[in-house]
């Protein structure tokens, strides 16, 4: 009797671990399209193309890479595309305070 239990709590502990990895996926896939939603609101694409470009290519790597069923890889990708759209984000912020100093400098009286 106390191996039939055993065989199913194995059994039962595999199946259920076998799926953390798209669980954790989709949580930080959610996380990474909410950062970048919130660096598009900031208006990054404009003031901070770098960072938002960044951001872009490794949310839409990290969807690539969970279709090959890599959930490590995906999970991976998505916490860089998250990392990029915070930084995206908090240079949108700062570009969009900072007064605008490359304007062309005024020409001198003749």
């Amino acid at each position: 009797m106390g191996r039939r239990w055993f065989a199913i709590a194995a059994a039962l502990s595999a199946a259920l671990g076998s799926g953390c990895g798209p669980i954790v996926y989709a949580s930080q896939v959610h996380q990474a399209s909410t950062a970048v939603e919130t660096a598009r609101a900031a208006h990054a694409d404009q003031l901070a193309p770098y960072w938002w470009t960044r951001a872009t290519q490794y949310l839409e790597k990290a969807r690539e890479v969970a279709a090959y069923a890599d959930f490590q890889g995906a999970n991976r990708f998505g916490l860089l595309a998250t990392e990029a759209a915070d930084k995206a984000t908090a240079e949108a912020q700062a570009a969009a305070t900072k007064p605008a100093t490359d304007a062309a400098p005024a020409k001198a009286a003749p």
